[in-house]
């Protein structure tokens, strides 16, 4: 069957289309995103602005009209941290259903973490042993633990790369300097405050294995000298406590303007990667971690063979 998954994330809205069935590999058949940024349209109140609002219904409808061409199946459409956390997220989802026929389903922090998991245990299988899993989102950090499919504990943080940009730096993607020594030792002593609980819960859960998903962390591994996207999929990829070190200790000192110049950084988040760095190096400080492999796989392969998982056999 053909499906098709909607991520209305807290800096994109990607359409992933899958040709797969139940116990088979999800062979990707479309890909298509647009940048939205959401975790930084969050007004003071806390609610979504009326631009982003209107940007996400367009975005949306765009997805839908991509998906119906396509021929999917199933839409499986969901939302993340930047609207679950929006004081007007129900206003929003109203919006976005009267406008596309859309309904997005509102993902917990913690099925977040959960489905992630998901795919990370598959995609590295049984013999990974016990996973402790990583991703740091444009809204949240997600870590999970445990040895069977579903994690033995999965929390969620705000410490996602756009939020932090927006709460603690206030950095405009076209700055010519970075955030201050002064700003960055604030939001190193702020993410370690949050993580102190979470690391003396995952320390007892343990793990034989640390893996890290998603864009903040591909874009440091890359940096840190990790095989490129055109290596492919199959490629291995790791980060180190050293490796990020030293991507931390010279990125901080670059102006988000040219960051963008860097092999493997986004235009659209490379005035976010300073505060991915500093989560990324306080959570692997925090739990002791050394190294990290980097899974291609993460949220939207995780809610892809979960669907996959309820289908009845043929």
């Amino acid at each position: 069957m053909r499906l098709g998954v909607l991520d209305v994330g807290s800096n994109t809205v990607h359409l992933l289309v899958v040709d797969a069935h139940r116990g088979a590999h999800p062979w990707p058949a479309h890909s298509e995103k647009a940048v939205l940024r959401l975790a930084e349209q969050i007004a003071p109140d806390g609610a979504l602005r009326a631009a982003g609002a209107s940007a996400l219904v367009e975005a949306v409808g765009v997805a839908r009209a991509s998906a119906t061409a396509l021929e999917v199946d199933e839409l499986l459409a969901f939302a993340t941290s930047a609207v679950r956390d929006a004081t007007n997220a129900a206003e929003v989802l109203a919006q976005v259903r009267d406008a596309t026929g859309v309904r997005l389903e509102v993902l917990s922090g913690a099925d977040e973490a959960r489905m992630t998991f998901l795919a990370v245990r598959r995609w590295f299988g049984w013999s990974a042993g016990r996973l402790l899993v990583l991703d740091i989102g444009g809204g949240s950090l997600e870590i999970a633990a445990g040895v069977d499919e579903d994690p033995d504990v999965a929390v969620s943080l705000p410490l996602g790369a756009g939020r932090l940009t927006r709460d603690r730096f206030a950095v405009d993607p076209q700055s010519a300097a970075p955030p201050g020594p002064q700003a960055v030792e604030e939001l190193r002593e702020y993410v370690d405050s949050l993580l102190e609980p979470v690391a003396e819960r995952m320390t007892e859960v343990g793990w034989e294995r640390a893996v890290a998903t998603s864009k903040t962390f591909r874009t440091l591994a890359r940096l840190a000298g990790a095989a490129p996207s055109g290596a492919g999929l199959w490629a291995r990829r790791r980060l180190t406590r050293a490796g990020l070190r030293q991507v931390l200790g010279f990125i901080r000192h670059i102006a988000p303007a040219q960051l963008v110049e860097l092999e493997g950084v986004s235009a659209g988040r490379a005035h976010q990667l300073l505060a991915g760095a500093v989560v990324a190096e306080s959570v692997m400080r925090r739990l002791g971690v050394d190294s990290l492999d980097v899974c291609p796989w993460a949220l939207r392969e995780g809610v892809i063979l979960s669907r996959l998982d309820q289908l009845v056999p043929e």
